[in-house]
């Protein structure tokens, strides 16, 4: 039997990892033959709930569960941590602006991060979900030196699912049949859907839909799809999310389907004029436990006006929290 792999996840007894943790458990994330141990972190106030998820845990008896650990202790919750999955954040409300969640989460990331750096795994894996995904993740980068650079990512693979269902129900076909779908930008409404390389069985996206849909109707959709659900249910997207983070990790770890791409935000290289070091969502491949981004894609006008918006964006988040690091 491999040896266990340490997941570490914050906010682990909010709705998000309500849906997330049973399906780590069950093998979903890294395997059906990795064992892993759940290093579990809350707030204080909620541990009493984390408890209880703890307990059930136990009594679904998931055979690769080596181990919960459930904690309001950052240090022992990132201890010797392999996967960190940041989920706990302040949530977005209906009318907040994101100006407000960088504000108050950029605090908890640069704390987090400094205690991920002292006592996380050597290689330890970070995916950023709680909002401003991208920025958080260039906060908790700032203040962790020791982690590969390449190591902390944010997840736009929620945003890349909502568009294949959408390019999908536009063509009405299956989704299993959508390929080479592409987020850019940030995990926000400037993000830039983008269906230019796309494939519905094996045929050109762009020449089953119209380009006016793609441009003034499938991208806002998507953009604003967290906004819509909030609007309809009172809280932001819970199963949707979890199921993002487990097909991001997934794929990073265990590799993406030959022959297709999947969108990560990762620390930028400069690819296609993107600023080098801003936690940017591009098309990316995933082989051997590691990723890379997909080269040589034409982008037309309106799409790279588009990029450099949602770059302008980052930018300006950056900038905004320089204190923090």
């Amino acid at each position: 039997m491999k040896s266990p792999v340490r997941v570490a996840i914050t906010g682990a007894a909010g709705q998000i990892c309500y849906s997330l943790i049973f399906r780590i458990a069950a093998g979903d994330m890294l395997g059906k033959d990795q064992p892993v141990i759940l290093q579990l972190l809350e707030i204080t106030p909620a541990m009493k709930v984390l408890d209880a998820v703890a307990m059930e845990i136990n009594d679904c008896a998931f055979p690769l569960i080596h181990d919960v650990i459930t904690t309001d202790d950052p240090t022992v919750a990132f201890r010797n941590a392999d996967v960190a999955l940041m989920v706990g954040a302040k949530p977005r409300g209906p009318g907040m602006e994101r100006a407000d969640l960088l504000k108050d989460n950029g605090k908890i990331f640069s704390s987090l991060g400094k205690i991920i750096n002292d006592v996380a795994g050597d290689d330890i894996r970070i995916c950023v979900v709680g909002n401003p995904a991208n920025t958080n993740a260039y906060i908790l980068a700032q203040n962790a030196p020791k982690v590969k650079a390449r190591n902390i990512t944010a997840m736009t693979r929620l945003d890349h699912n909502r568009a294949i269902y959408q390019l999908a129900a536009k063509t009405g076909r299956q989704l299993s049949e959508v390929t080479k779908m592409t987020i850019w930008g940030n995990h926000s409404t400037t993000q830039v859907p983008d269906i230019s390389n796309a494939l519905v069985s094996g045929e050109a996206a762009t020449s089953l839909v119209d380009n006016d849909w793609a441009e003034n109707e499938f991208i806002p959709t998507v953009a604003k799809r967290g906004g819509a659900v909030i609007a309809a249910r009172g809280s932001s997207s819970a199963a949707s999310a979890a199921n993002g983070i487990v097909d991001h990790v997934h794929d990073w770890v265990l590799g993406s389907a030959e022959g297709d791409w999947v969108s990560m935000s990762v620390p930028s290289d400069g690819s296609y004029g993107i600023e080098e070091g801003l936690i940017y969502s591009y098309p990316v491949t995933c082989k051997d436990g590691d990723y890379s981004i997909v080269q040589g894609l034409e982008l037309s006008d309106f799409i790279q006006r588009k990029v450099k918006e949602s770059e302008a964006e980052l930018i300006d988040e950056r900038d905004t929290c320089s204190d923090l690091f």
